[in-house]
């Protein structure tokens, strides 16, 4: 078995560390940002395929994410993953979506809110992120792993292998320009009994509620670092969710967050010489999780 150094712990990272370990491997997990402090917190991780590609990669990878959260849903509730119903909705009607031989009970029919026509329905996993990722933490320990907080200047050397899970970081560990920040902002409402995810086919507008709390967005702008909430885009996004899910009025405002979605042209797994790389996810860090943590598994070997 490997000492393998995995780079990042946000979602993809941590839970490549628990499926290394799994695998009987050594595994320390190094990251500037600890898993509170991610991208991946900010999320409001719906099980959905977005801005990724290869079609057919990206489905695969769902595929499996989407049986692993849904075993995690029955088997391990301190998790905080949920499966709940929710509608993707259209305007128009039009083709299947490309990624729909990842969902088990895809249908559909009309819509019943706002300008919608028709609607996609199936259930989806929903990840309660800062729940979602200390549970990740507890996993890699309790396997014998480490989480360490360290600010790297380039990729670690001394494992027999490394895992570049560094997202938006992959532009200066791996010289790679062709990861760019996707600047998503959302606004955390209190929770009014809603029990449905919903979101707006054409996008960046989605609603998905969670135990104690509703995650609303959001944005989708290319090039943009800054990660202060602006006032006037908390607005629009609520305004927009409303529209979508009109028992949103009036709930009272808890939070604004912001995420920078390491957004590239292809997501990357592949080995290079003794690095394997996972990175460039867009905004489908959480759907992939699982089914690149295994691909990576692969990829490191025995």
């Amino acid at each position: 078995m490997a000492r393998v150094t995995v780079v990042g712990a946000g979602v993809v990272g941590l839970t490549s560390a628990v499926r290394l370990l799994e695998a009987g491997h050594r595994v320390d997990v190094l990251a500037r940002d600890l898993p509170g402090e991610t991208t991946s917190a900010v999320a409001a991780a719906l099980w959905y395929p977005y801005l990724a590609l290869p079609q057919d990669r990206v489905t695969a990878w769902s595929r499996t994410s989407y049986a692993a959260f849904a075993r995690l849903a029955d088997e391990q509730p301190a998790a905080g993953v949920r499966m709940r119903p929710g509608s993707e909705l259209r305007r128009t009607a039009g083709d299947r979506p490309w990624w729909a031989d990842a969902v088990p009970d895809l249908v559909d029919e009309p819509a019943l809110t706002g300008p919608y026509e028709r609607a996609w329905t199936f259930t989806a996993p929903v990840v309660e992120m800062p729940v979602y990722l200390g549970w990740l933490v507890e996993r890699v320990l309790a396997l014998g792993g480490t989480v360490t907080r360290l600010n790297l200047s380039a990729l670690p050397s001394g494992a027999d292998v490394v895992v570049n899970c560094s997202g938006i970081g992959a532009r200066h560990l791996a010289g790679d320009l062709g990861v760019v920040p996707v600047r998503g902002q959302v606004v955390r409402v209190a929770q009014t009994g809603i029990e449905r995810w919903a979101l707006d086919a054409e996008g960046p507008t989605y609603v998905v509620p969670r135990s104690h709390d509703v995650v609303v967005g959001g944005t989708e702008v290319e090039g943009e670092w800054s990660r202060t909430p602006s006032p006037e885009i908390a607005g629009d996004v609520l305004r927009r969710a409303i529209r979508l899910v009109p028992e949103l009025a009036g709930a009272e405002v808890l939070s604004h967050k912001v995420g920078l979605r390491p957004r590239r042209a292809e997501v990357r797994v592949e080995r290079v010489d003794d690095v394997v790389h996972s990175y460039g996810h867009g905004g489908a860090g959480v759907t992939l999780s699982w089914g690149c943590a295994e691909e990576v598994v692969a990829l490191v070997g025995g």
